[in-house]
């Protein structure tokens, strides 16, 4: 059983709609003692840090997120739900769940930081294909190398470590769209509103 994480944060129908798509057996809950019995979760979202981190600490989701981590159980973060994985998010400065080290920085901090001005727009919002990075990732088996995917983002993930990046997009600097370890998977773009080979990506997730 596949359970989805409901915290009040976008993109939820259509992460559904994708599994109903692939006849996944799942369960959405905005109660974590209904999802304590999945054997994989989703943690999808489309909004802001800080709000998410507020719903996470009202509902008791940020503790069942980090007792999920310890489990070793599999966990797919889709884009807001990659951002907040991590440390700390520029977005709303706020400190986010720690599953992982790193921060979460808006583009135009990171194009600065480089000593860059690419002229570009932010939010990126478009079609943008993959380069694999550090062996890839399990999730992107059958999945061609350059496949487009389907962002909506303002802020980018910086890992601590970037040998967990297994994919990554040009956006005026190597954006992070795969970070993996251990149990824990995020995507900063959309499997699930990326065609055929985002559906791969979730039907790898489902089948383990």
């Amino acid at each position: 059983m596949i359970g989805i994480v409901d915290y009040n944060a976008g993109n939820i129908k259509s992460v559904e709609r994708a599994l109903l798509s692939l006849n996944a057996n799942f369960i959405l809950s905005k109660k974590p003692s209904e999802l304590e019995n999945c054997e994989r979760l989703i943690v999808p979202g489309v909004g802001e840090a800080k709000y998410a981190m507020e719903q996470f600490k009202k509902t008791g989701f940020d503790s069942f997120l980090k007792d999920w981590a310890k489990s070793k159980k599999p966990m797919l973060g889709i884009c807001l739900g990659s951002q907040i994985v991590f440390e700390h998010s520029e977005e709303g400065d706020v400190d986010c769940l720690g599953l992982l080290k790193g921060e979460i920085k808006l583009f135009n901090t990171v194009w600065k930081e480089e000593g860059k001005n690419p002229g570009l727009k932010v939010p990126q919002i478009g079609w943008n294909d993959l380069n694999f990075a550090n062996g890839g990732s399990k999730l992107l088996e059958g999945v061609p190398e350059h496949s487009d995917f389907y962002f909506v983002h303002s802020y980018l993930i910086q890992p601590e470590d970037k040998t967990i990046v297994k994919a990554w997009v040009d956006y005026g600097t190597q954006v992070p769209a795969c970070v993996e370890s251990e149990n824990i998977t995020v995507f900063q773009c959309h499997p699930e509103k990326s065609g055929k080979c985002g559906l791969q990506v979730l039907k790898n997730f489902i089948n383990g």
